[in-house]
């Protein structure tokens, strides 16, 4: 099948967006796994005095999970889809978070540089991920940080097969029953056609993030779900005691 992309995945998701936080509900440890990925990266002081950037940040999940890591912080949420911001946008907020209609590619336009961005479940939807890979190191300070949520196999036959399975049992069958069948097949598709999570550590290491590694989910994700956790250049470039 030809996986969607660009404007036709943004409508796909805006279709999908009244029924998304349902769906993912029935994912065990959907919202603890991105919660666990925005603690990988390791904070300080709660976030006072930093700005994150939520790339990505859909309905809200993965920016709920990065207040939650990061509850002083300043943080700025921007995605492709109207719709799964609107949705994002009717739950509470503090006056910190605040979100953007923009692509990831857009997000580069008139920012000062953020002290850490948080990608989840976006890089295997673009288009070009080295081109959004060199947005984020232009967005990112030096000795900024860097963690990607991501649906990256492990390259194992079981792990690919495992995905499969839950795809064709459980992911495609409940999005039919909500009318969107095409965004759960490309969701099913996507991860098989998407980088391995060795080839997308080397991916990040090849755009010149530093001290790349990739670290496993728990649970029946586990090989099929990964953080990659990376910085912008070496810690001390910019004084890691920030």
């Amino acid at each position: 099948m030809t996986l969607l992309r660009d404007d036709d995945l943004a409508r796909a998701f805006d279709h999908a967006s009244h029924a998304y936080d349902r769906l993912t509900a029935l994912n065990p440890g959907y919202r603890t796994d991105l919660l666990r990925s925005a603690r990988r990266l390791r904070l300080p002081r709660d976030g006072a005095g930093l700005h994150l950037l939520d790339l990505g940040c859909g309905t809200g999940a993965s920016t709920r999970a990065l207040l939650r890591a990061a509850p002083r912080a300043r943080i700025t949420a921007v995605d492709a889809s109207s719709g799964m911001l609107r949705r994002a946008l009717a739950k509470p907020w503090p006056a910190h978070v605040r979100f953007l209609h923009l692509t990831a590619e857009e997000a580069a336009a008139g920012e000062e540089p953020y002290d850490a961005v948080f990608a989840a479940y976006l890089f295997r939807n673009v288009t070009d991920p080295d081109g959004v890979l060199g947005t984020v190191r232009s967005l990112l300070r030096p000795g900024g940080r860097l963690a990607v949520h991501e649906y990256s196999l492990s390259g194992s036959p079981a792990h690919r097969a495992v995905w499969t399975a839950v795809c064709r049992g459980v992911i495609i069958p409940a999005g039919t029953l909500s009318g969107d069948r095409a965004l759960y097949r490309h969701l099913w598709r996507s991860v098989l056609d998407f980088d391995t999570a060795p080839a997308f550590s080397a991916r990040l290491t090849d755009a010149g993030f530093t001290g790349v590694r990739a670290a496993p989910v728990a649970g029946w994700q586990t090989g099929i779900v990964h953080t990659f956790l990376a910085r912008n250049g070496s810690a001390a470039a910019a004084g890691d005691a920030r």
